[in-house]
Formats: structure tokens, sequence, C-alpha cells
């Protein structure tokens, strides 16, 4: 039987990275929220996640996003990140903002918008080796809303060429990672709808191209935690983008529609060797607080991972294996539930406060006065958004 204390080897390991334009305003396609206290550069977003990490222990890299996080001075933004105690994390690009890109980009018919869009991740890789990050992170809206709008066969063959140009240029010590998204912004058909097109395009490139995996980019119905346990046995699971969804890409805190998924996922993320001490395999959180407040939101996530990850330590897999093989469909079930019904609420408050760390964070920044700090002290200015 596995009790708390044998699980917080693991728990100890467990770090999840958060995007700088969490921090941001956000919202829908109808509607952006402005909200007091927003960041207005790219250090304020850094501040607000170093936050999140000292109230947690829990995020130590904060993820950038090209061109929206861009500074004069790498080297000076690294630092500052670095004072305050987190890394600069995972470099995301953009080529979904730019009219070029109506029609594609890295798919795009016409060589010269291409090759912009891979110039495009030139410069990320660039802002890679002066901040240290290791992965490019690649998503990319992209695709035909008509039937016959677009060579299908085409795009692929032209991803493909533009995804082997940006891996040649990678560092021996980077990686290439390919989100996929099976709808929008395009409707009939999308460049990398699911895990098997991105497979098979980093498949392609070589060992450091992996895939992303963002909780909010499958149909409903989707097993996912299937999806984990076959990337992970092929070797090729470089990232998680954790949210919640109802319905599409809801980017909601993580778990809040179904903590019992967050588990499942979590338990073959385990099983797979995810959380093992030489895994590759990157945490990060990618969700837009259109009503709530940006830093309490990252925390409740990042808590959220926390809970569910001892949940899935605790599930007794001995017994599991046992039952399994024995067909004993109940008991295995029963012993699954056991480990998701477990209560742990209060094992972690106790082992917060023996490293150092608030028993409950939410209540400690509440407490805190930072959030009234900062929404007293950015005013005026543009605050950050989706721009």
């Amino acid at each position: 039987m596995t009790s708390f204390a044998d699980i917080t080897p693991t728990l100890e390991r467990l770090a999840i990275e958060v995007p700088s334009w969490a921090y941001g305003n956000s919202g829908t396609r109808f509607k952006v929220f402005g909200t007091p206290g927003t960041p207005r550069t790219v250090e304020e977003k850094i501040a607000d996640a170093a936050t999140v990490h000292r109230f947690t222990g829990l995020a130590p890299a904060v993820a950038l996003h090209i061109p929206w996080d861009l500074v004069d001075d790498w080297a000076a933004l690294r630092r500052y990140a670095e004072d305050l105690g987190i890394a600069l994390g995972t470099i995301n690009s953009n080529t979904f903002q730019d009219d070029d890109y109506k029609l594609g980009a890295l798919t795009h018919t016409d060589p010269k918008i291409r090759q912009k869009a891979v110039d495009h991740h030139f410069e990320c890789i660039d802002v890679m080796d002066a901040t240290g990050s290791r992965d490019l992170k690649i998503w990319l809206a992209e695709g035909s809303n008509y039937p016959g709008q677009a060579d299908m066969r085409g795009r692929q063959d032209r991803l493909a060429e533009s995804l082997q140009k940006i891996y040649d240029r990678i560092g021996d010590e980077q990686r290439l990672v390919l989100e996929y998204k099976f709808f929008e912004p395009a409707f009939y058909h999308t460049d990398v709808p699911d895990w098997g097109t991105s497979y098979v395009q980093v498949a392609a490139l070589g060992e450091r191209a992996m895939v992303c995996l963002d909780t909010g980019h499958h149909a409903p119905g989707t097993n996912i935690e299937f999806i984990v346990a076959q990337l992970l046995r092929l070797g090729k699971l470089g990232s998680f983008d954790f949210n919640s969804r109802f319905y599409a890409d809801d980017d909601l805190i993580v778990g809040s529609a179904d903590p019992f998924q967050l588990f499942r996922i979590l338990v073959e993320v385990i099983r797979g060797g995810g959380l093992d001490a030489d895994s590759d395999v990157a945490l990060m959180l990618d969700q837009c607080h259109n009503i709530e407040k940006k830093i309490p939101g990252q925390i409740r996530s990042v808590l959220n991972v926390q809970e569910m990850t001892a949940r899935a330590l605790l599930l007794d897999r001995e017994a599991l294996t046992a039952a399994q093989e024995s067909g004993d469909v109940l008991e295995a079930h029963e012993i699954f539930m056991d480990a998701f019904s477990t209560d742990v609420r209060g094992d972690l408050a106790a082992w917060r406060e023996s490293r150092g760390l608030p028993a409950h964070p939410m209540k400690a920044f509440a407490a805190s006065g930072y959030q009234d700090g900062i929404e007293a002290a950015r005013v005026g200015g543009t605050q950050a958004g989706w721009s």
C-alpha cells in the first residue's frame, strides 16, 4: 500500500511552466475584458509568474510568446527572471496574426510567404539561444473552410518542407514541439488536426522533434489518456498544454470541467515515466482567464495538477495489475477509483508547510496584498493582451 510519504520524492519533481499570456487580458472571439493590475510589459508578466511560484513552489519557469513578448535585450530579461527565482521556458511562435498568413503560413502556396513564416521561427530560435530556452513550440492556425478550397496533400508536403528547415536550425540541446488542434479557426480541415498528423510530421524530422498535447484540442469524448499512453510508448510526447474544456478549446482552469479526466491523464503520465527523474516531458498551462483574475487562476490550476498527481501516485499499481491480469473487472475499477477518491488536501497542506510554503496558497495570496499592490501601481500605459 502506497503512503503519502512514499510519493513525496516524485511530487518534489513536479514542475509546471506557466504561460506569459495568461497574465494579460484575454477572452473570446466576442470580447476581451480588461482588469485592474494587468501587466503592461513582459517584465510585469514575469513578476506575476514568479509570484505563482513563490506561493506554490510549482511554477519555476514562464513560457514566452513571440512577438507578444519581444524585448531589445534578452540577456537582461533572462537575468530579471532569474533574480525573481524563475527561468524563461518554452518559446512559442505566432503565425496567426499577420495578414500574409490568411491562407496559410508554413503551408502557403507562395514560397515567399512560407519563407517569411520560416524566418519568424528562425527569430524564435535566436530568442531561445539568448534565453537558454529548450523548446520551440509551434501551433498552426492553418487549414481551409470549404471543400475544394485547398490541396490538402500539397499543404502537408509544404508543411513538411517548412518544418524541416526550422528543425535543421535548432541547436543540439533544443527541441521542436508541434502542437495539434482538431478545428478552429479552420473548420473544414486543419493542417495539424490530431496527434497522428503531428506524430507523422515530427517523426520524419528527427529525435529532437516531439508532439505537444493540449488537453483542450480534441473532439468531445476523445480518450486523451490513450493518446498520452501511445505517445509515451513511442517516445514522442514532448509537452503538455494543460487546461480544461466543456465544448471546444475553452482554455479553462485545469481540472475544472472534468477532474477525473485530469487524474486519468496523470495516471498514464506516471505509468509511462513522464514524471521520472530523467523524463523530458514538459508540463505547461495554456489557459486564458476570461473573467477571473489572472494570478489566482494560475495558482488554482497548478494546485489542481498537484492534487491529481498525488492521487495518481497513490494508485496501488501492484493490486491493480493483479486484478487486471486475473480478469477481475470490478476489482480493478474499484482500485482505480479508490485512488481518485483519496482526499490528499490535508497531506499536501502539511507537506507544503514542511517545505516553507503556505499550507493554503490561494488564501495566502489573497492575504498578501500583492493583487491590491499591482492594481494600484499599474495605472496608465497599455495592458498586455492578444496583440
